[in-house]
């Protein structure tokens, strides 16, 4: 595939700087501030003159005269202390729309190189109903991962359940109290054990949240519980059989709940499938030297000379012999390297965590646990209600996932009704579009904010279809088809090449062929925001189009043509940038 127009620009401009003896990286350009003066500038002059010993206007003049000839450009102006001002050529933005309407990949260049990445993401707890707490890790999550793929890396997300920690001691106890007359306790129990679940997700749903409030309450019943945790990580025969049918109820709810946010993992790991390494790793550990013991626990020390603030070290094991998350987190890195070699692993994890993930790699890196794989904390803020608080239900109560998304639901299809939207559908297809904007009005409202902000969560803002909002792009796809649709009803959907003809074309084409860019910067900088802001832009543009110009109706055939292809380029890249996000568009609304 081709270079973007901006990589073509910088590659043109560094070759400039080179002839002057310079760095060719002083020729990047980037969008310009000003798009009614350029379409892009370069500033490298400014910096590149201080390295010469030149004047900047001089050499922004130099670099300038150097290529103006180049068919990339209409125009090449210097501005102020030596700014270049960018202007494209139509004949160079026909060429960019001309190769994204001829192939399949939008015109959009892969990564290089490509890497094997693994997205660690999702991270609900076994024996716990998700909740707006997991939405943010699931949402970033499953966007970057759609997004190194649209790129061509390789990539391995793995949802990590938290199901090896104290909350399965905690569950385990409570269910004994309630159900002592279950085979799963009695002393010394083997297999085999009962193949159905004595307990269901909606029973769960209120153990867990009883057994933690005992816990904190009475110092013995959490000794029972860390004791029942130990007893698990084990191997107890009894508890492990009782722990296989909460991980498998717990499951099929995530499944489910995961279903209808669109999103989907290769791996269904938890940390307990770290737990067969920790013995090796513990010992290869001892054997550096750099595992010590410590008031009967085992640890590793992380600090380093030039901390601003001092970092614990990280625990292996407690007291009592459990492994911990610091244990299981360092496991599962040694699991994947192993499993999968790749070049980067992401955590998409709440950025209150930053510190419990700076120790973990640390002590990965003393261990020769990554093996020259990188790894990444990719944080981000919290969900809040218009109090500036993490988003709770009225009632003061931390919101399921699955009334959040009901919720959404229910939004749409009101504001779908009240804008006259799927007033013609069936009952089936109205349903499945409201479901389809609802999560769309959370999904974007979520990857529109940079992930490490908060935002509060504001429903009725979200689900409108005017604004910056996932409906709205939504409506501006299913719109573009609609025009599209008109022309093929009657006779007039012409097969053409793009001819810039009007500034609003120009402005169109400028945005289609900034997509690329647009993709490679959202998966560098972490940031599906990127492409937020890319598939808003976009739609704008082609609001503008759509307003000043005919299509369908437009009497000269090339310029329908024209046209037409411009808006059939639109919503493949609109629908492309949306699917990135994982925002799906409905057929019609």
């Amino acid at each position: 595939m081709a270079a973007s127009l901006q990589a073509e620009l910088s590659a043109l401009l560094g070759a400039a700087f080179a002839a002057e003896g310079l760095d060719a990286a002083y020729g990047r350009a980037t969008t310009s501030d000003r798009p009614d003066l350029a379409d892009f500038q370069c500033n490298g002059a400014l910096a590149a003159a201080k390295a010469a010993g030149r004047r900047p206007r001089d050499l922004a003049d130099a670099v300038a005269a150097r290529v103006k000839d180049s068919a990339l450009l209409a125009a090449v102006e210097v501005a102020g202390p030596g700014f270049l001002n960018l202007r494209l050529s139509d004949a160079a933005l026909d060429r960019a729309l001309g190769a994204m309407a001829a192939e399949r990949g939008l015109g959009v260049p892969l990564a290089s190189p490509r890497e094997r990445i693994v997205v660690d993401f999702g991270g609900p707890n076994v024996a716990k109903p998700m909740h707006v707490g997991h939405l943010r890790s699931t949402i970033i999550g499953d966007s970057l991962q759609r997004l190194f793929r649209r790129l061509g890396h390789e990539v391995v997300s793995d949802v990590h359940l938290g199901d090896w920690g104290l909350q399965m001691g905690l569950v385990i106890t409570e269910i004994a109290r309630e159900k002592p007359g279950l085979p799963y306790f009695a002393a010394g129990a083997n297999a085999p054990f009962p193949a159905a679940s004595p307990v269901t997700i909606e029973e769960l749903e209120e153990l867990y949240p009883r057994a933690s409030a005992a816990a904190k309450a009475d110092a013995a019943r959490n000794a029972e519980a860390q004791k029942a945790t130990a007893e698990l990580q084990a191997g107890r025969p009894g508890y492990r059989a009782l722990w296989r049918h909460l991980v498998e109820v717990s499951r099929a709810a995530m499944t489910r709940e995961f279903g209808r946010l669109d999103v989907h993992f290769d791996l269904w790991k938890g940390e307990s499938d770290a737990d067969p390494l920790i013995g090796e790793m513990i010992a290869a550990m001892r054997a550096k030297g750099i595992a010590e013991e410590s008031e009967g626990a085992l640890i590793v020390r992380v600090a380093q000379d030039g901390d601003k603030t001092e970092l614990p070290p990280v625990i292996l094991t407690s007291s009592q012999g459990t492994a911990l998350y610091h244990t299981t987190d360092l496991a599962t890195i040694l699991d994947r390297v192993r499993s999968f070699s790749p070049d980067l692993i992401l955590y998409v994890v709440d950025q209150r965590q930053h510190v419990h993930f700076e120790q973990v790699f640390r002590a990965a890196r003393l261990a020769g646990l990554l093996d020259g794989t990188r790894a990444e904390h990719i944080g981000f803020g919290t969900v809040n209600g218009p109090d500036g608080k993490p988003f709770r239900t009225r009632a003061g109560g931390t919101m399921k996932l699955q009334d959040l998304i009901d919720m959404a639901r229910a939004a749409a299809a009101e504001r779908l009704e009240e804008a006259g939207l799927a007033r013609d559908m069936p009952p089936g297809e109205r349903d499945a579009t409201a479901e389809a904007v609802g999560i769309a009005a959370v999904k974007f409202a979520d990857l529109s904010a940079y992930r490490t902000s908060n935002y509060v969560f504001d429903l009725d803002r979200f689900i409108r279809f005017e604004g910056k909002t996932g409906p709205y792009l939504q409506y501006a796809a299913v719109r573009i088809s609609s025009v599209l649709r008109k022309a093929a009803e009657e006779g007039r959907l012409v097969e053409g090449k793009v001819a810039i003809a009007s500034p609003a074309d120009r402005a169109l084409a400028l945005s289609l062929a900034a997509y690329g860019e647009a993709l490679m910067s959202a998966a560098e900088k972490r940031a599906p925001n990127i492409l937020c802001d890319y598939a808003f832009g976009l739609a704008q543009a082609f609001s503008r189009f759509y307003t000043e110009h005919h299509i369908v109706g437009e009497p000269d055939e090339a310029l329908r043509a024209s046209r037409l292809a411009l808006a059939r380029i639109t919503r493949a890249v609109l629908e492309d940038a949306l699917a990135c996000l994982g925002i799906a568009v409905p057929e019609r609304m």
